[in-house]
């Protein structure tokens, strides 16, 4: 799949996204911001072709997705496994 970054249409969700971060995304926000972590850069809530992940570092390629008690459902983990193998 030929990823597309940051698509026009997904602008209104990544914003809820980033407004509306777990704690957990949050406490993780405030120890990647910054480059306080070897100088790498995060992008919060990066939408990649139809997915949108919650931290990526473009210098090294990494996605880091934080999934909590939204992610325990059948429907939610076969998502998570396709997201996964796509990006």
């Amino acid at each position: 799949m030929g990823l597309i970054y940051n698509r026009l249409i997904e602008n209104e969700k990544r914003k809820f996204l980033r407004n509306n971060m777990t704690k957990a995304e949050t406490f993780l926000w405030t120890e990647l911001r910054g480059r306080k972590i070897l100088g790498l850069k995060f992008r919060r809530q990066f939408s990649m072709g139809t997915y949108v992940v919650g931290f990526y570092s473009p210098e090294i390629k990494l996605v880091i997705e934080v999934d909590g008690v939204t992610h325990l459902t059948k429907d939610e983990i076969e998502y998570d496994k396709n997201r996964q193998s796509e990006i």
